[in-house]
């Protein structure tokens, strides 16, 4: 049996190295165009991928599925969710809502969300990723769509005082060139997309990837097709009872991050906290309390 929070493409990588070289062949096609590689029938699924019509057949049975048709339905449902948008989003939450205060059903879903998203986390891969953003030799761009931009700025804004060579790229695709111009092989490129995921991201993160620049990826349970060309992708559950999508475990991974890149260069980062204080002294952008206020 599967858990409810597991892909189908979750499913097919934990059973990846048990499969036959046929199999492994399918699995690479299903999740090479995922999941609209396998929402055709058994065989087109099988042409597509160079196999047998019984190879798709065992394949399915062996990852848990009782048959293809069981395999499609939960592709299909993967589908409707990635594509929901908030007015189906939040019918559907009110249909199934508990009797519960609104506060109770967003602590339960958003601790349900960081249990599962840490079960998934690689701590291995966190740390490389920390270790990629604290190479000082490397540029960091940071971008994320229309309401992940947000987020995409607070990181850029922590890693800013930590760190020199970073930029914030718009969210307006029409400005991205420009950056890009400045990008040179091995600079990284932190994205930033969820469900019903932006086109313009993958051909930025295509276009980057082609000229060497590293991506990091901040994306969902249902993975953003950009995750082809990252090199860490966070995959972060963000399902709440709400018409939207909830970043609070999104937040979490970033800060996280923040305070590893932090820990990485303590002594350069305390020397720019320090020079900071002193730039907002200079300009008085901040009160001083005076002596004997609280």
């Amino acid at each position: 049996m599967h858990s409810s929070a597991a892909t189908v493409s979750d499913v097919i990588q934990a059973h990846y190295e048990s499969l036959t070289r046929a199999e492994k062949r399918l699995a690479e096609s299903l999740l090479g165009n995922y999941p609209v590689s396998g929402l055709g029938s058994i065989t087109t699924v099988a042409e597509n991928a160079g196999v047998s019509t019984p190879t798709v057949a065992r394949m399915v049975q062996k990852l848990g599925f009782k048959g293809y048709a069981e395999f499609q339905a939960r592709l299909h449902q993967e589908l409707e969710a990635t594509i929901s948008n908030p007015i189906a989003k939040h019918d559907r939450w009110a249909s199934n809502a508990p009797g519960l205060h609104i506060l109770n059903r967003f602590a339960d879903a958003i601790t349900n969300n960081l249990r599962d998203t840490l079960s998934d986390l690689d701590t291995a891969d966190f740390d490389n990723a920390a270790a990629l953003l604290s190479d000082r030799k490397r540029s960091l761009y940071f971008v994320g769509g229309r309401i992940t931009g947000a987020i995409a700025e607070y990181f850029f804004t922590h890693m800013q005082v930590i760190r020199p060579k970073t930029a914030l790229m718009s969210s307006n695709s029409s400005s991205w060139p420009q950056f890009m111009l400045n990008m040179n092989a091995g600079d990284v490129l932190v994205m930033f997309d969820i469900r019903r995921y932006e086109q313009d991201m993958v051909t930025l993160a295509q276009v980057a990837h082609d000229n060497n620049v590293r991506i990091l990826l901040f994306t969902d349970q249902w993975t953003s097709p950009v995750s082809r060309f990252a090199e860490h992708t966070f995959r972060v559950r963000i399902e709440a009872p709400s018409a939207w999508d909830s970043s609070v475990v999104t937040l979490f991974v970033v800060e996280a991050l923040i305070e590893a890149v932090q820990n990485n260069s303590w002594d350069e980062t305390r020397q720019r906290m320090n020079s900071l204080e002193g730039l907002f002294e200079q300009t008085r952008l901040f009160r001083k309390p005076e002596k004997g206020e609280k």
